[in-house]
């Protein structure tokens, strides 16, 4: 009805008292005038669209300007010549000019019907555009996308039609256009060529075709079935009797209902091993861990965790630990605790390869977290302790049953005593957390393990598993808990922080170098830090120097996913730019004993025998090192 007002306040304006247009006149102009009809209407639409949503809209604009009754008002122009005179034409022209302006036009609320992507045509699979012109059409496409609908309309109108002045300003204004004369001026900013406006470049009859993204395509594709069998499935599971998802707690729908799904998610099904199992069993692993805890009972806490675990909801905190996966066991997973840890309830589960972590609020399931870390291959130092809880700059822990005593140490202070903790049925007192301690590094506080075979240095790192520390040649370490390891860890015990939330499995601290130092200023210390991760890659090893005068070490050079420091390479060579008391700028290098020759090219040249090398150098210089191993095999500076 809109379009018709518009049809005829256009018609009394220009032609007087018009004669009627009925649908056959009409379809035959738009056979007659198709091509030209979809060219204005491609023209006059907001550049916005793209090419391809443009060519669609204008070919669905002029389809649906046909009349819908069997007579129409017309809408004859003042020329009266050619197609001019046709009043189909003329009609038609109009309505497409109507809604292309309305589509062009911005609208708060509900968008018109010219706004939405067209219903028809539709092509599925290809992407439909003119073909591309030269540089002046491309100009031209420019300037017009830089004009208003109106006064593209008029350019067009003007250029294309050869309408008169007089004449657009009739059809701009009975298109609801509130200022024609204002349009008309803007479409004079650009020349009129009427050449370019006939081109290939603006014709959506003549069109290229290209696939959509295939791959995409085949995502969403796939996607949708999914969703749509999921959906099915789903449906049926709510409309089963005595179904339903309250008991899940903050878990997604059930998605599957196979029997080894449904055994997973069984609390009665969980593997539940003997409190001394480990005492006879040959593996001193996460297998062999009881159930402890006071809420191992707790039916309806542990149906939430499994649930959880399979179909994580919406509101669900979820981590992991780089490299591991998240999905659902593949089978009934093992109990290791439950119980309540401060103000929440926690569930700790291991499948063989994975620990997962549940945590819900104490006085309900909103804002349920659930945490997994990879522990594949975990045994003995690495299996002896699991994360249960922080809060307020505190960690606590599960030990494993073959652990006797637990304490904590200051690992920056090695001469100083421990601090003894408790243990309730394997649950550590709280101690501090160095991963959650911020500003500057004063203390670094580990977990140490006693058992029947020793005692072990344990730090927590933001994960569920503490990474273990050691202390010695790459390839065979010993426990850090030593007098040896406590004073080689001690000045380089912050550079842990740089490890936070990496999948760290273990930190070995190697001291494999000491070198006299210019000057007579004593001695300086070498050290490589390497950090071992659960997936095998992102390994990372830290050079780091000490001089006599500094409490801490200094990281001097770094490798990541290198083999340097080792066990599969237990070498290494670094080096650092010196000052000395005396003013006097150095390069000291120290590679580990087997170290044959260093080499340091660059901005600094020189050369020595053996594991070290010093040489004077500028302040801000910058050296390359290479040496040579005994046997002759070369070896690389960490950068």
């Amino acid at each position: 009805m809109q379009s018709q007002d518009v049809a005829q306040r256009h018609a009394v304006a220009l032609a007087g008292d018009p004669g009627p247009v009925d649908v056959e006149q009409a379809e035959a102009a738009l056979v007659e005038h198709y091509p030209r009809l979809v060219r204005i209407a491609y023209l006059v639409l907001p550049p916005s669209l793209g090419r391809g949503r443009r060519v669609l809209t204008a070919h669905a604009l002029v389809q649906r300007a046909l009349p819908r009754g069997r007579k129409q008002p017309s809408a004859l122009p003042s020329q009266a010549s050619g197609r001019e005179a046709e009043p189909g034409y003329a009609y038609l022209r109009e309505r497409v000019l109507c809604t292309a302006l309305e589509a062009a036009r911005p609208r708060k609320g509900l968008p018109r019907l010219s706004q939405l992507p067209p219903l028809l045509p539709q092509v599925w699979g290809l992407r439909l555009f003119p073909r591309s012109g030269g540089a002046d059409e491309l100009a031209l496409d420019q300037r017009l996308a830089a004009l208003s609908g109106p006064a593209r309309a008029a350019y067009v109108l003007r250029g294309l039609e050869k309408l008169s002045d007089a004449d657009i300003r009739g059809l701009l204004d009975s298109a609801g256009v509130g200022d024609p004369g204002g349009a008309l001026a803007s479409a004079n900013s650009v020349p009129t060529q009427p050449a370019l406006l006939t081109s290939p470049e603006f014709d959506p009859c003549s069109l290229q075709a290209r696939p959509t993204d295939l791959m995409r395509r085949r995502q969403h594709t796939k996607a949708a079935l999914a969703a749509a069998g999921a959906l099915a499935v789903c449906g049926a599971l709510v409309l089963m009797p005595g179904g339903g998802w309250g008991p899940d707690g903050a878990a997604a729908p059930a998605y599957a209902g196979n029997p080894a799904a449904q055994a997973a998610l069984d609390p009665a099904q969980l593997v539940r091993v003997s409190p001394t199992a480990w005492k006879t069993s040959a593996r001193a692993d996460f297998s062999v861990w009881p159930a402890r805890g006071p809420l191992t009972g707790d039916q309806d806490l542990l149906r939430r965790a499994l649930a959880v675990w399979a179909r994580p909801g919406d509101t669900v905190r979820v981590s992991a630990t780089p490299g591991t996966q998240t999905g659902g066991p593949a089978g009934p997973p093992q109990l290791l605790y439950a119980g309540q840890v401060d103000n929440a309830r926690v569930v700790i589960l291991y499948d063989g390869l994975r620990i997962a972590r549940y945590a819900e609020p104490a006085n309900g399931t909103a804002g349920a977290a659930l945490d997994f870390a990879r522990v594949d291959g975990a045994t003995g130092a690495e299996a002896s302790a699991l994360l249960l809880g922080r809060s307020d700059g505190n960690v606590q822990y599960l030990t494993a049953p073959w652990v006797r005593k637990a304490a904590a140490r200051n690992l920056l202070k090695p001469a100083a005593a421990t601090t003894a903790l408790t243990l309730a049925g394997g649950v550590t007192a709280p101690l501090p957390s160095p991963a959650l301690q911020t500003g500057s590094c004063t203390s670094w506080t580990v977990l140490q393990l006693t058992d029947a075979s020793g005692t072990q240095l344990d730090t927590d790192l933001g994960e569920l598993v503490p990474a273990h520390l050691t202390a010695g040649k790459p390839g065979s370490p010993g426990e850090a808990s030593g007098a040896a390891g406590l004073h080689a860890w001690a000045p380089f015990a912050c550079s842990l922080a740089a490890e936070r939330s990496a999948g760290i499995r273990s930190v070995n601290a190697w001291a494999y170098a000491e070198q006299p130092l210019p000057d007579g200023s004593g001695a300086g210390a070498w050290v490589c830090t390497r950090a071992e991760t659960w997936r095998g890659d992102g390994t990372a090893a830290l050079a780091q120097f000490r001089t006599p005068g500094s409490p801490v070490g200094a990281v001097v050079a770094k490798g990541t996913d290198v083999r340097a420091c080792g066990p599969r390479d237990p070498h290494v060579l670094a080096g650092v730019l010196w000052k000395s008391a005396a003013g006097h700028w150095y390069l000291l290098a120290a590679g580990s004993a087997d170290t044959a020759t260093i080499q340091a090219g660059g901005g600094i040249t020189a050369a020595g025998q053996g594991p070290l090398l010093m040489a004077r150098a500028r302040q801000g210089a910058r050296a390359t090192l290479k040496g040579t191993l005994g046997d002759g095999q070369p070896i690389s500076g960490l950068h």
